[in-house]
C-alpha cells in the first residue's frame, strides 16, 4: 500500500504550476457528471487532494491530507485560489471541515438518504489531468458492519489526489468521502458521518483537534521516511509508527503501519495494528489481507484462519487468498478450508488448480519462518 502522499510528492512539484481544469469530458449520467462542480481541488499536507461541498462555504475532506496544518488552498478556478481555514475536531476517524468564504456560487451535495444501490461513483482531482474528473463506476462489495468507524467498500475507480472527493450514486446523491484503497478495493468513509463530525468541531476542540493533527503528521512522516524496503527497523522507529499511527484515528494509517511492521518483522506490534483496524472496521478487506500477510509469513496458519473464511467470502476470486488458504489450511489443520479454496481455484483461476491439487497430496513441510522481532 503505497501512501497517496508519497504517491502525489513525486510529481506535484511539476504539475503545481500548471493551472488546474474545472472540469474534464463526462459520459457518466447526467447527476454524477453534475456534481464535479461540487468538488475542487485543495493543497495542504498533501500537496494535491480533493474537498467537497456542504455547505455555501463549508468543505469537508479527508483528515490525513490535512494533518495538522491550519488552513489549506482552494482553487476555485483556473489560476484562482481562496484560503480554507480547518475547523478544529475531535473526530474520531479520517474526516475534517474546512471554512473557505469565496467559494463562489455552486451545487452542494447531500448525503444519500436510502440504501445505497446500484453503480457508485468517484469524483474527485485528477493529478495527471489537472481536472476534476469522474472516474470508471463501480459497485459496493459488501453491506457496511456495523461500527461507527466502519467505511463502504467499494469497487469504484480512485487515485492519487482522489482522498476527500465524493464517493456518489447515480442521482449525484453523496455517498461517501473518498478515503484510500487500491487493487479494485477502495473505501470510503460514509456520508451519514459527516453529521457526527459536525457535532464535535469548532473552537472548542482545538485542543484534542491538535494531538489528532501532529499524529497524522508523524505517522505519514515516519512511513514515508521508512520507506518500501523491508530490513531492519530501529525500536524507536517501531515505537513511533505504533504509537502516531494508532493516535491517528485513521483506519488508512493502521493498515500502512501495519503493513511498514510486518515487513520489518516487528510482528506482534504489526498484528496489534490490524486487529485495531479490525475492531474498527469488521469489514475491512484490506486490513485483514495485511494481518493474514504477517501471520503466513510468521508462520502462525492457524491464526489466519477466521480472516481467511471472511476474505473467501468476501474476494472469492483474489488469487492470493486462495494461495494463503490451501497453504494455512494443510500446514494449520484446516483440511476443509483448504479444499473449499481449492474449489475457489478451480472456478476462478483454472490453470493454477493440478499444481494446488499436488501441493495439497504433498508431504511439503511449511517454511521455517524468519526470526521476528
Amino acid at each position: 500500500m503505497i501512501s497517496p502522499r508519497t504517491a502525489a510528492l513525486a510529481v506535484a512539484a511539476a504539475l503545481l504550476a500548471m493551472p488546474v481544469l474545472a472540469q474534464d469530458r463526462c459520459t457518466a449520467p447526467e447527476p454524477v457528471c453534475a456534481a464535479r462542480a461540487a468538488v475542487f481541488v485543495i493543497h495542504g499536507f498533501d500537496p494535491f487532494a480533493s474537498a467537497v461541498r456542504i455547505g455555501a462555504d463549508l468543505l469537508v475532506t479527508n483528515r490525513h491530507v490535512v494533518a495538522d496544518a491550519r488552513t489549506v488552498r482552494v482553487e476555485v478556478a483556473p489560476g484562482r485560489q481562496v484560503d480554507g481555514a480547518v475547523v478544529p475536531t475531535a473526530y474520531d476517524g479520517d474526516l475534517i471541515l474546512l471554512r473557505a468564504p469565496g467559494l463562489g456560487a455552486g451545487p452542494v451535495l447531500s448525503p444519500v438518504s436510502a440504501a445505497i444501490a446500484g453503480d457508485v461513483y468517484t469524483v474527485g482531482a485528477d493529478l495527471g489531468r489537472k481536472a476534476v474528473r469522474v472516474y470508471p463506476p463501480g459497485r459496493l462489495l459488501m453491506p457496511r458492519a456495523a461500527t461507527p468507524q466502519a467505511r463502504l467498500h467499494h469497487s469504484a475507480y480512485s487515485q492519487v489526489g482522489n482522498s476527500g472527493g465524493a464517493l456518489v450514486d447515480a442521482d449525484g446523491g453523496l455517498a461517501g468521502i473518498v478515503a484510500s484503497g487500491g487493487e479494485g478495493r477502495f473505501e470510503a468513509i460514509p456520508a451519514s458521518e459527516i453529521m457526527r463530525l459536525e457535532a464535535v468541531s469548532g473552537p472548542e476542540f482545538e485542543a484534542e483537534s491538535t494531538v489528532i493533527g501532529e499524529a497524522n503528521r508523524r505517522c505519514a512522516e515516519t512511513l514515508e521516511d521508512q520507506g518500501p524496503a523491508p530490513g531492519f527497523m530501529a525500536d524507536e522507529v517501531a515505537t513511533t509508527i505504533a504509537k502516531a499511527c494508532g493516535a491517528s484515528r485513521n483506519r488508512q494509517f493502521f493498515d500502512m503501519a501495519a503493513q511498514a511492521l510486518g515487513r520489518a518483522r516487528r510482528v506482534d506490534l504489526s498484528v496489534a495494528m490490524s486487529e485495531a483496524a479490525i475492531a474498527r472496521d469488521p469489514g475491512a478487506i484490506n486490513s485483514r489481507l495485511i494481518l493474514v500477510t504477517t501471520l503466513h509469513l510468521a508462520g502462525r496458519y492457524a491464526d489466519e484462519l477466521p480472516h481467511l473464511r471472511f476474505l473467501m467470502d468476501a474476494i472469492p476470486a483474489d488469487p492470493a487468498v486462495a494461495r494463503y488458504a490451501i497453504q494455512a489450511g494443510k500446514w494449520g489443520g484446516d483440511e476443509e478450508l483448504a479444499q473449499r479454496a481449492l474449489a475457489l481455484v478451480k472456478q476462478h483461476n483454472p490453470a493454477q488448480a493440478d499444481a494446488a491439487e499436488r501441493f495439497l497430496a504433498s508431504d511439503a513441510p511449511p517454511p521455517k519462518a524468519p526470526a521476528a522481532r
